[in-house]
């Protein structure tokens, strides 16, 4: 996940019994560490897509993710409308849908390029919601960024991972939409655990498609498992522990950060270095969200909205 997470939702029961003792490292230690976490979590599944290929990663990430979210929250089936069943419906396919545009990314393009090109969704969520002047400067942050990653025209990127990683973007900014609604609908984390489950359920024929008895591996079935702790589970229940003692707009600057964290993380485990072009584009990009950001937050005190991302 980059960019921001809702503070809309009611605040889930903390999935860890040690929650505790991950409190002593200090807010912003946790979003930090939330962040590292998927970055590296989505590094960790790119050296699996060749054992499982791209899509087969996704559904063991949800599955897995899927099965510790209902587990924890064992949420309530009964007493819910066909209105709120609709938009658990929704979210999950959303879920399912960015995250398999995303790992389809990756397996194409760097993954800082492709986090960059996805946090583009959210950022023009953001300037659009805002409706400033000011959001023309973010803007245009933002594209230069995308032009210098492309090298002008994105000669030197695959083009479908490309487009994979905007689709990816397009559906984090739904995602941010239907996280809301869910939230409001469903108390604690039942939803997001519903919205798993779905969204596990959606993928399963796919990944079984693409990668038949590949995913019946253990060692498959492991690193899979350890894909879903580290980019979801992890993550999510840091940044909880985060959001109830540091600023939603705090929050979302430090979120506004994971593009870098995604090349940091590229770079360490899949030897994906950058130029300082690319270094230069990225930048760019994190400017405009974090200047975008904090332009939404200082109009009213709509707190920033979520993002999963990976």
């Amino acid at each position: 996940m980059t960019a921001t997470r809702s503070t809309t939702t009611p605040t889930p029961v903390t999935p860890f019994p040690g929650h505790s003792r991950l409190r002593s490292f200090g807010p912003v230690g946790l979003v930090l560490a939330g962040g590292i976490s998927v970055q590296f979590g989505g590094a960790l599944a790119v050296t699996l897509m060749p054992r499982a290929g791209a899509l087969g990663v996704v559904t063991l990430r949800l599955l897995a993710a899927a099965i510790v979210l209902l587990l924890v929250c064992r949420p309530r089936l009964h007493g819910h409308s066909r209105a709120d069943w609709g938009t658990v419906l929704v979210f999950g396919a959303t879920m399912a849908a960015m995250n398999g545009l995303f790992y389809e990314a990756v397996d194409r393009i760097p993954l800082g390029t492709a986090v960059t090109l996805e946090v583009l969704g959210p950022l023009a969520l953001s300037v659009l919601a805002s409706r400033r002047a000011i959001n023309a400067l973010w803007a245009g942050l933002a594209l230069a960024g995308v032009f210098l990653l492309g090298g002008g025209g994105f000669s030197a990127l695959d083009p479908i991972g490309v487009a994979f990683a905007l689709g990816a973007g397009a559906m984090w900014a739904a995602y941010i939409i239907f996280s809301a609604r869910t939230g409001r609908r469903f108390p604690q984390a039942d939803g997001l655990a519903l919205a798993m489950a779905v969204a596990a359920l959606l993928f399963l024929p796919i990944g079984i498609a693409e990668s038949g008895t590949r995913l019946l591996n253990p060692t498959t079935i492991a690193l899979g498992s350890a894909v879903a702790l580290l980019s979801s589970v992890l993550p999510y229940t840091l940044e909880l522990l985060a959001l109830r003692r540091l600023p939603a707009s705090t929050f979302a600057v430090l979120m506004s950060l994971e593009p870098a964290i995604a090349a940091t993380a590229g770079f360490l485990i899949l030897g994906q270095s950058l130029s300082v072009t690319e270094a230069a584009a990225i930048a760019l990009v994190i400017a405009a969200s974090i200047g975008a950001v904090r332009t939404q937050v200082g109009r009213d005190t709509m707190p920033p909205l979520p993002a999963e991302g990976q």
